[in-house]
């Protein structure tokens, strides 16, 4: 069987940034796995700017922000395979995959790294009563049909939903020449980052309607309308609240979904809240040798966090490749849970091991709603050892703390804490 020390699969940024981490700790024999035909991910399809301000200190579209982590990973000459599918990790690290050119092959991994990506939410996903007209496509899918395919995909266009994508798909389309009649957004705040909201809807007059949805698409061969309503607490639509937009497409922004389905067969334990797998510090899952980064793992509102995050995946699937496996496994009673509550949604990592846990640790998360003035706390058991002042916190923006090894020496808490507190 053939024998790779590391295996990544997806071809992505969080892949490359991976095997070039990988790389640069010594490991030579790497093999990226990339189902499309090309690497670069989803970001060949974003051909916007605002990529790479922490990663360059310099702005860039996303081809150029992913051009530069492939050119990196050709001139370290990292292989890889296109065209490529995983149909199958085993717990023992063996992977199976699909092409073209070789059929179907089984090989072995010194360590995996999970690197695939996310998912948009279909519409079957969403429950929206009306027939199944051309002209209904997740926001991904117009995006990829507008930029890399060049064709128009409608000409009035409602959009269901504010995430990133949405957002920035209403800018595009309006460039391109369509008229962006609504955003609709079914909870009582945007899902996106503020400053696309600013710059892509405000700046060109487009409506955002929160607590809004779609309560009918008309139309049997192509849309020609829908109707949205208001929805209440219970987001079910208020009677008498319809509005009724004529148009011929309706995109879909309502949510990513880690693409996770290789993780379950695999037994890798999963968080019910991400959708992505429990990680430890090392981002190692539930499976030794089993590493996750990227928006398989949760997903992430900019990119230079998924390569930083990769990076961290890749330095440390090295590390246990060059290290006997027993030395990987954390000693008993090591472990610590990170808990998430009082507003905050959820933390990655969940857990940490304050004996190979590096000099810090940056613990992501988001908030459940939209808060001000409030104050983001790290409890050690029952001490507070942090307390962060913010003004606003939003669940579509993605927030961090820091936790410092030094300050875990000798206190040794049975779980740290990170919540929001009254200012």
């Amino acid at each position: 069987m053939e024998r790779h020390d590391i295996v990544i699969i997806g071809g992505g940024p969080a892949g490359l940034a991976a095997a070039i981490a990988a790389r640069k700790e010594g490991i030579k024999d790497i093999l990226i796995l990339e189902r499309d035909r090309k690497l670069g991910g989803i970001l060949n399809q974003c051909i916007h700017n605002g990529f790479g301000l922490h990663t360059f200190k310099e702005e860039l579209t996303g081809p150029e922000y992913a051009g530069r982590f492939i050119e990196e990973a050709k001139k370290e000459d990292i292989p890889y395979r296109l065209s490529t599918m995983v149909i199958e990790i085993t717990p023992d690290r063996e992977i199976t995959y699909v092409n073209r050119e070789e059929g179907l092959v089984t090989i072995k991994a010194g360590a995996v790294i999970l690197a695939m990506g996310c998912r948009e939410r279909p519409r079957g996903a969403l429950n929206i009563p009306g027939m199944r007209p051309a002209g209904v496509y997740t926001a991904g899918t117009a995006q990829r049909l507008t930029n890399i395919e060049g064709k128009c995909v409608g000409r009035e266009v409602v959009i269901l939903g504010s995430g990133d994508i949405g957002l920035i798909m209403a800018r595009r389309m309006t460039l391109e020449g369509a008229k962006v009649k609504a955003v609709a957004e079914l909870m009582p705040y945007s899902g996106g980052l503020k400053r696309n909201i600013v710059q892509c809807l405000d700046d060109y007059g487009i409506p955002l309607k929160l607590s809004h949805t779609v309560v009918d698409i008309e139309g049997k061969e192509r849309v020609t309308g829908v109707t949205i309503a208001e929805v209440g607490p219970d987001r079910k639509p208020i009677p008498g609240t319809e509005e009724h937009f004529e148009c011929d497409t309706l995109l879909l922004s309502c949510g990513l979904i880690p693409e996770n389905e290789l993780s379950r067969s695999a037994g890798i334990e999963m968080n019910a809240v991400t959708s992505g797998p429990c990680v430890n510090d090392r981002l190692e899952t539930s499976l030794m040798g089993v590493y996750a980064c990227g928006n398989v793992l949760h997903v992430h509102d900019l990119v230079d966090y998924v390569s930083e995050e990769a990076a961290l995946a890749g330095r440390n699937a090295a590390k246990f490749v060059m290290e006997e496996a027993q030395a990987n496994q954390t000693a008993s009673g090591d472990e610590i849970k990170i808990i998430a509550r009082d507003g905050v949604r959820y933390t990655v990592p969940q857990i940490l091991s304050p004996s190979q846990m590096n000099d810090k640790v940056v613990v992501r998360f988001r908030v459940a709603d939209v808060y001000k003035n409030k104050a983001v706390c790290v409890y050690y058991g029952n001490e507070r050892v942090q307390r962060i002042k913010k003004k606003v916190l939003a669940p579509g923006e993605m927030e961090q703390v820091i936790i410092m090894k030094k300050t875990l020496e000798g206190v040794n808490p049975d779980s740290i804490t990170v919540c929001l507190e009254e200012q």
